[in-house]
């Protein structure tokens, strides 16, 4: 039941996570989340997430806010959300730790909706809940009284001042409760572009989540025509951001994503870079790279820049045979089928039999309108696109395939593989 490495090793070494660079990251909800019995719908899942190889689950929102998703927060201390009481979230953080798939908290302290009306009419005080803070904890900017934002505005809402020290005391202290008195063990940053990276490291450093991950979502480089062949530009402000918070974090890597959505539509030239690498910020700094196809807000109801549908596991047999950390999203695992959820289990499977890292070398063969293939460590190689390809001079066996993909092994698989194989099988045994 375990996964990934020794545990003690985890709690004992903050960087020991990012050093293995064998995490695979699920996104536990999308945006409709809220609307079903959430906490109790997940406990009832940990034994087929623990199953399947995730590592890690990130969990919406745990805190009360004033919008059901959870992102419009208001008393950080009160655990009873529209996604199910404080006692069902614990239950379910309990089934988590019994499995050993570590809980992700969304954290969600860029802004704080307000209680009462302070300076200039607006609800910028927070009288009446814990953490009271007045004015001067909201930016200049936001309608506070507080200093500038260092980082981008938050619209529509009070934004917090990480500058004054007090606030980032209560911070830490909250952080510090979700780590050791809540249970969660890893961390993600909402919104990390609205306020200094300097100050995710020392939250980091004050509550030593095992792992954490920060939304640094601006625009990629698009002209006249579509997306730009370069996005080094792109790639560059997320590694600024992650060179920020001390390399204590890793980043979401919406270049990759960027690329790879417009990739799969005949344009599988743009997954090479002019030095040969991978073009996303897996290709410069794969460790401190979380790569995904969608999340709550590009995709789900949402749908603001969804990847096609029609092209969804060929984007899984990108990024879960490459390098960077994968992280699968609840949508496409428990929604779409269950052929969908055993093909992303199966390359899942491959990608931990045969060691495939976060900092696991790559030799791109080919990248053409309609074919791109890969070798990935010593023993994988794998091609999406509908151009033939193969690979030759060694002992290569088809390791799966589908639908505009393939991937190929070195090695013999073990013969447990089959547990994979027959999981519709088993299902029907079991229905």
């Amino acid at each position: 039941m375990s996964n990934g490495f020794d545990e003690r090793n985890q709690q004992n070494d903050l960087g020991a996570v990012v050093r293995s660079g064998r995490e695979i990251l699920f996104q536990a909800f999308n945006w409709e989340s809220h609307k079903y019995d959430w906490w109790r719908n997940l406990e009832m899942k940990v034994p087929d997430i623990a199953k399947c190889g995730f590592t890690s689950a990130w969990l919406p929102p745990a805190t009360h806010s004033f919008a059901p998703q959870g992102y419009v927060p208001q008393n950080l201390y009160s655990l009873n959300s529209s996604y199910g009481s404080e006692h069902q979230l614990r239950a379910l953080l309990q089934k988590m730790k019994q499995y050993k798939v570590r809980a992700m908290a969304d954290i969600v302290i860029n802004h704080r909706c307000g209680t009462t009306q302070g300076h200039g009419g607006m609800y910028n005080r927070y009288d009446g809940i814990p953490l009271p803070w007045d004015e001067r904890a909201v930016t200049s900017c936001t309608g506070g009284l507080g200093n500038q934002s260092t980082g981008d505005n938050f619209h529509g809402f009070p934004n917090i001042d990480h500058s004054q020290q007090f606030v980032r005391k209560d911070i830490t202290a909250w952080l510090q409760w979700l780590r050791n008195s809540v249970g969660f063990q890893d961390f993600r940053f909402d919104f990390a572009r609205g306020y200094s990276a300097k100050y995710v490291k020392e939250y980091i450093e004050g509550a030593k989540p095992l792992f954490s991950v920060g939304e640094y979502w601006d625009s990629c480089n698009y002209n006249g025509h579509g997306l730009d062949y370069n996005q080094d530009s792109h790639r560059q402000r997320v590694i600024n951001w992650i060179d920020g918070t001390g390399q204590l974090s890793t980043a979401f890597d919406f270049t990759t994503k960027g690329i790879l959505q417009e990739a799969v539509k005949g344009q599988l030239w743009r997954l090479r870079d002019p030095q040969g690498k991978p073009p996303g910020l897996m290709g410069w700094w794969p460790s401190r790279t979380v790569t995904f196809l969608d999340n709550h807000d590009t995709g789900s109801t949402q749908a603001h820049w969804p990847f096609p549908s029609n092209h969804i596991l060929e984007g899984y047999a990108y990024i879960l045979t490459h390098p960077g950390i994968p992280s699968v999203f609840y949508d496409h695992f428990y929604d779409w089928g269950d052929s969908i959820h055993d093909k992303i289990v199966k390359l899942m499977d491959i990608r931990k039999r045969q060691d495939i890292h976060s900092r696991s070398s790559i030799r791109i063969m080919e990248a053409q309108p309609n074919l791109y293939s890969a070798i990935i460590g010593e023993n994988l190689c794998m091609k999406i696109g509908d151009g033939s390809w193969c690979p030759t001079g060694r002992e290569w066996s088809l390791a799966t395939c589908g639908h505009g993909y393939a991937v190929w092994q070195n090695c013999p698989m073990p013969p447990n593989n089959l547990l994979f194989d027959g999981l519709d099988a088993q299902r029907t045994m079991a229905g």
